[in-house]
């Protein structure tokens, strides 16, 4: 019996032994710094959105003469926006169509058909006037003359204005993107003409009417299309291919940055 305590003792002072906590190697915690949450930022692009992207005009929103059926440009940004830090899907609304001048589109405007999509959309691009242009040429094909285009640009810049006015009733504060006109006819010939002068001023007025709003950019588009050296046209030597497509998106994406967007959209765009 005594024998089996003794034993019993020894057993028990080797486990104590084994388990003594040593004070001399015990960790410091005094240097720690104290975690605090108010100095925790979470990014603005850490929960992607979804975004609504309008698309307001003529056939070059509507994307006529892209051969590979990819939405013309609106369809091409609309892809590009979805890789975006801080978007997650795009939202396409295309309310453009072929033939549409800027009377025609006050009047849609007016008529209140697209005011939902318009007063939801994050982003707008408008391309107008290329048809009111083509009017006058149609009108006066064996006579033209600079005055009627003129003429015609003073009730265009009036248009466009009410334009920007119409979309700001719908919706006050989004970016819209304006984008430029181009003249079809360098692929006939490189020298320049009075057409180019026409151009330039219809671009202008689009300019300047964009400076009448904080929040619209405008977007030159002309320089692409001088000629049809780099094959940027469709058949009907109109209207953009798939190539002259791809360039005017990738214009639009420079303007996205250099026109403020990224900061309008609290970094919804951030690239």
């Amino acid at each position: 019996m005594i024998k089996r305590l003794i034993l019993v003792t020894l057993v028990n002072s080797f486990i104590l032994a084994g388990c003594q906590f040593d004070h001399d190697s015990s960790p410091d915690f005094s240097s720690r710094q104290p975690f605090a949450m108010k100095d925790f930022v979470i990014s603005e692009t850490f929960f992607p959105d979804d975004i609504m992207l309008v698309g307001l005009g003529d056939s070059l929103t509507q994307g006529v003469g892209d051969e590979r059926k990819l939405g013309g440009y609106l369809g091409r940004l609309a892809s590009e926006m979805k890789t975006f830090q801080g978007i997650n899907e795009v939202d396409l609304k295309n309310e453009a169509k072929r033939g549409r001048r800027s009377d025609q589109l006050l009047k849609q405007l007016k008529s209140g058909d697209i005011n939902e999509p318009i007063k939801e959309a994050d982003v707008i691009i408008v391309t107008i006037g290329g048809n009111d242009i083509m009017r006058i040429v149609k009108q006066d094909l064996f006579q033209l003359r600079i005055a009627a285009f003129q003429k015609e640009l003073v009730a265009f810049s009036e248009r466009y204005s009410e334009i920007l006015m119409e979309i700001r009733k719908i919706n006050p504060n989004s970016p819209i993107l304006m984008v430029g006109l181009y003249n079809p006819f360098t692929v006939v010939t490189n020298e320049k003409n009075e057409f180019d002068e026409i151009m330039s001023n219809w671009n202008e007025a689009i300019l300047n009417t964009s400076y009448t709003d904080v929040n619209a950019c405008f977007v030159p588009v002309s320089d692409l299309f001088n000629s049809n050296a780099n094959m940027v046209y469709h058949t009907d030597f109109f209207h953009p291919n798939s190539k002259g497509y791809d360039q005017m998106t990738d214009r639009i994406l420079e303007s996205l940055e250099s026109c403020g967007l990224k900061h309008l959209t609290k970094g919804e765009m951030d690239f």
